[in-house]
């Protein structure tokens, strides 16, 4: 059988492999390699193992059109991901700015404290309820209510 030494990416080309394997097979010694006085490694490889032909694509093209399409997913993923946290952002925002209008106008709606238990005997809202209501024997105990439980009852 007839041999022929070739560099490593002549034999990648040969076999139909990437110069990468070439590599690892000749370091497992699964590739007949020896290396020269300048650290060049070569390949002795059969004629029979070797393509008389050339290849008109290189070893690894379908992997890299593999890798490109993936890697074109992950970027409409990414892309998509950031679309989505720009929604929340400005959903965020929105409720903040919301939020802060309530917040706002808290004090409006808090009822002053004299219009409930004033100094000359029940408020308007007490008397219309018959009697002394439940601001009145808050204040007589020194606990206030919150605004809304006074607002909504409860």
């Amino acid at each position: 059988m007839a041999r022929r030494r070739l560099d490593i990416n002549a034999a990648a080309l040969a076999l139909g492999i990437s110069s990468d394997a070439v590599r690892k097979r000749a370091e497992r010694g699964t590739l007949d390699s020896e290396r020269d006085e300048r650290g060049h490694v070569w390949v002795w490889l059969d004629t029979d193992e070797t393509d008389d032909q050339p290849r008109s694509e290189p070893p690894g093209v379908d992997l890299l059109s593999e890798k490109e399409r993936r890697i074109e997913d992950l970027r409409d993923r990414v892309a998509y991901l950031e679309r989505q946290v720009e929604e929340e952002r400005d959903a965020r925002r929105r409720a903040d700015t919301l939020l802060a209008r309530m917040m706002d106008r808290v004090p409006e709606l808090e009822a002053p404290e004299s219009r409930e238990t004033g100094a000359h005997g029940p408020s308007v809202a007490e008397e219309g309820r018959g009697g002394p209501g439940p601001a009145r024997e808050e204040s007589e105990r020194g606990v206030q209510r919150p605004w809304w439980r006074r607002m909504f009852g409860g």
